[in-house]
This record gives structure tokens, sequence and C-alpha cells, in this order.
């Protein structure tokens, strides 16, 4: 729900005074069964995926969140094992046999914070919680699944519209679009503030339009706001928060159609936008540290189409999937840009010609620094991820569920 295709569809659904506000409106409708299938453990990966990290911070996997096409209810979990090379798809139903055995309608962000794990399910207006403290799994799932987390069902937090995650100092919080999914929808979004002791939503406080990702920044809370219900008049401002107080203070006008956003040591922001998809393409920008502290911030082009990125050390890692209604094309690019100097040090870090149909989410092990793309394929099936190596090797390939988006690290 949160790829560029949804915004899209929503400028060619203005030019055909149609309201389809779907990633699916691509493809005639298809509403695929709710997929209850024991965990399938996929024994294609090969035996190097393995981690040879024994240190108390190693990370031994991580968790997939897959979307699922918008209507069919086909969000679901997967996990890679990182110890065993082994793939586990959907593995939620298992993990939790009393609760309904699917995620919800559309799975658009996937956080961890202390030892909760956070789902943000959109179009079912909520946030999974669940608790991944290894005392906590259950005897049957140790003995079936000896070195995998037991996501279990801890509540769900009613958002309407939900988006994206930040945490700081205890709390949650979480963009909402606030009316429904709908173009044309002029409602003022805003962010919820949530105790993660309590699950409870304890403040709120309006931002933009269609805010989407956000990002915590000395004392402050940095929105990006898209204005994607409204193609001929995008939003253009990163909305700012006063943590302390939870009230806006600032608007720092950026681009149009912002989306990602992300703060790096140094203190810079770094932030995307779509674009309009006809005149003006997905682009990244970056505000310094030093123009944050002035009265007046300002936004610097670096040229680069930017859809999807992740941060780790200097090193940023984006892709851009840049579609253009004029041409009817679509361009992808797979650049890393030194975030110190701001320079970009390749332009396609695939170096062994690997092609990504859809490129929709990314993911960088911190230790050995493998990069992981998902593939949306065609939107209804099942999707792909693909592991390269820092050269830009492939490494390996395996089937995820439906439009797989957000990877984090455990």
């Amino acid at each position: 729900m949160h790829h560029p295709q949804t915004h899209i569809i929503f400028a060619l659904c203005s030019l055909l005074f149609a309201l389809i506000p779907l990633p699916s409106c691509r493809h005639d409708e298809v509403i695929l069964p709710t997929d209850t299938d024991p965990v399938d453990t996929l024994q294609t990966i090969p035996s190097d995926t393995t981690s040879t990290d024994t240190s108390t911070d190693s990370i031994t996997g991580f968790f997939l969140l897959n979307e699922g096409n918008m209507g069919s209810n086909k969000a679901s979990l997967d996990y890679m094992d990182l110890t065993s090379g082994n793939y586990y798809r959907n593995i939620y139903p298992t993990a939790n046999p009393t609760q309904p055995q699917a995620l919800g309608d559309v799975g658009n962000d996937l956080q961890i914070y202390g030892n909760k794990l956070y789902a943000v399910i959109n179009c079912s207006n909520l946030i999974e919680v669940m608790d991944l403290c290894t005392t906590t799994a259950t005897p049957e799932w140790k003995e079936q699944f000896p070195n995998i987390p037991q996501p279990k069902h801890l509540g769900q937090i009613n958002i309407p519209n939900c988006r994206y995650l930040a945490f700081a100092d205890g709390y949650t919080y979480c963009t909402s679009y606030a009316g429904p999914v709908q173009i044309g929808n002029s409602q003022i979004g805003y962010v919820a503030k949530m105790d993660t002791a309590t699950l409870q939503v304890v403040d709120t406080c309006h931002v933009g339009f269609q805010p989407d990702c956000l990002e915590v920044l000395g004392g402050k809370l940095y929105v990006a706001n898209s204005g994607g219900y409204q193609p001929e008049q995008y939003d253009n401002r990163v909305s700012v928060i006063d943590l302390a107080t939870f009230e806006r203070i600032d608007d720092i006008i950026v681009a149009d159609n912002l989306h990602r956003i992300k703060a790096d040591q140094y203190g810079n922001l770094w932030i995307s936008a779509r674009g309009d998809y006809f005149t003006t393409g997905p682009n990244l920008f970056y505000i310094t540290a030093e123009s944050l502290a002035s009265d007046n911030p300002k936004a610097v082009a670096m040229n680069v189409p930017t859809s999807g990125m992740t941060l780790v050390g200097d090193s940023l890692y984006v892709y851009g999937s840049d579609f253009n209604f004029i041409t009817y094309t679509t361009d992808t690019y797979y650049a890393i840009i030194n975030v110190r100097t701001k320079q970009v040090l390749t332009n396609s870090f695939i170096s062994d010609g690997t092609t990504i149909t859809i490129p929709y989410g990314i993911a960088v092990h911190p230790q050995t620094k493998d990069i992981y793309l998902c593939d949306a394929g065609d939107y209804v099936t099942p999707g792909t991820l693909y592991c390269f190596d820092q050269q830009g090797h492939r490494k390996w390939s395996t089937t995820t569920g439906d439009i797989p988006n957000a990877i984090v690290f455990y």
C-alpha cells in the first residue's frame, strides 16, 4: 500500500475520473483465498547464508512482512533463520493458533522495539503487537522451531489508515491518513502517540495531508507528508513535532509527494519524494544538521531517483522505481550514497545483471553487509526475496508471501 505504484494509481485514476486507490488497480481485481497452510521450510537456500557471528548482539535472523493484495486480507509474516539457512513462510498462524489466521488487510510497516514486534496493517486500521521474549515461547513452538522467536499476539492498537512507525523513550509514534482510502480525501493526517507498556493512544498531533514515514532526531519528530490522495496538489512539507510538548512547531518545504525519511549519525535528514509521475520523477533530498538548526531549513536535491532506502553506517542504500505516464515506462536505479561526503558511491549496487521486476523493499545486514531486496512481482502472486553480497553478486533468492515489503532484523 505504501509503494510508488499506489500514488501512480491515484494520478491515473484522477485522469480517468475513477475512484480506485488500490495497488491492485494495475490488474483486474483478483481476490485470493487466505493462506492458512502450515509454515514452509525452504531448503533451497545455500549453506553459506548462515551466520558465523556468535557475539551477544549478533543478528540471528529477520522478520519479513508481506503486504498482501488489497482486499484479500492476506498480510503475512515470514522469518529467515540465518543460523540454519532456512526460510519460513506465514508463521503467524502457527505462532498464534487461537487468533484469526491472518494478520489483516495490507501490511505496511514492521518494527521491533524492546521485546515487541509491531506490524502496521494499513487497511485493517490497526497495529498488531507481538511478544518476542524467548521465555514466553511455548514448548511446542520451541520443539518445532528451536531457533525462531515466537511472535505471540499481545494486543492491537486501532489507528485509522495507519502507515509507519517510530519509537522514542517508551512511546510508539504512528502516522495516520485519518480518513478512508479514497482519492480526494482532504482530511488532515496526524501522528498518534502510544504508550508501549499499555498499548494505549495517549495523544495525537495533526500534521499535513497523508503523512507517511517519520523520524526521531534531537528531541523532535520529523514527518514526511505526501498528499497522496490529492494528486493534483500533493503535499510538499516535512512537519516538525516537539516531542516534549507533542505539538507541531514547524513545516519545512521539500518537494511534492514525500515518502521516506532517515536521520544519519551526523544529524542530517535524508528524504525521498515520489514526484508527480509526469514531469517530475522521484528524487532524494537532504537537510544538513546546520540547516535544521537555522531559522529557515533548506533541502538540497541529490538528483538520485529514490523510492526506498536503508541506512547502515555512512552508507545510504537506495532503490528507485521511476514510472512515467508520458512514456509509460519504468526505470529502476540502485545506488549507494556516502552520507558524510554527500557523494554517490555507485549507481548500481547490483553488479551481476540480476533483474528485479518491481523493487519494493530493502534492508542491509549491519554486520555482513548483505543486501536484501524485495520483489513485488505482479502484486497478486507470491513475491521474491533476493540476497546480494557486498559486491552486488546474487547469493540466493526465495519465494515470499504476496508483495514482500518490510524487513526487520532480530
